[in-house]
């Protein structure tokens, strides 16, 4: 799976330890920053990383900050993207099978490495359920075409 990974500089130190683990499951990990614990606007690097997976350039992507809200405020503004935060693997498991989750936010001062371990390897593995959830994903769409317009298919050409 190809993932999509960024984080702020409170999130530094947990990607680059979550980039090893997925690497280590044999998912190909496209890095969108930063690159050190500096500090930094979490936008500028969550953005990015929220539009490769919405362009359909990575699978999934995994954003991470000091709480995780301002990068999943800023991911889910980008159309196509449902990025759901979390702080274990039930969450985690839920988001994926109810919701499509496509990208992940964790946030570093809340969570350990090995809870976030956990929560992200829970959510690889789960699928989407589909069914009446579907029905709702699709009442989700529709709210973000009314503000957004429809999106292209992918097999659409831009115009």
């Amino acid at each position: 799976m190809r993932i999509a990974i960024a984080s702020d500089h409170a999130g530094y130190t947990l990607k680059e330890e979550l980039k090893r683990m997925l690497r280590d499951l044999g998912h190909e990990v496209r890095d969108f920053g930063t690159h050190s614990g500096d500090q930094v606007d979490y936008p500028d690097f969550i953005v990015p990383a929220a539009e490769a997976v919405a362009s359909a350039q990575c699978d999934r992507g995994i954003v991470i900050g000091g709480s995780g809200n301002g990068e999943a405020i800023v991911a889910n503004k980008v159309p196509g993207v449902r990025c759901t935060l979390c702080w274990e693997s039930y969450t985690a498991r839920v988001a994926r099978e109810h919701n499509d989750a496509n990208v992940l936010a964790l946030g570093a001062r809340v969570i350990g490495v090995d809870i976030a371990r956990e929560a992200v390897r829970t959510w690889l593995d789960a699928s989407f359920e589909g069914g009446r959830h579907q029905v709702r994903l699709d009442k989700v769409k529709a709210v973000e075409e009314r503000y957004t317009g429809p999106r292209m298919k992918k097999s659409e050409p831009a115009r």
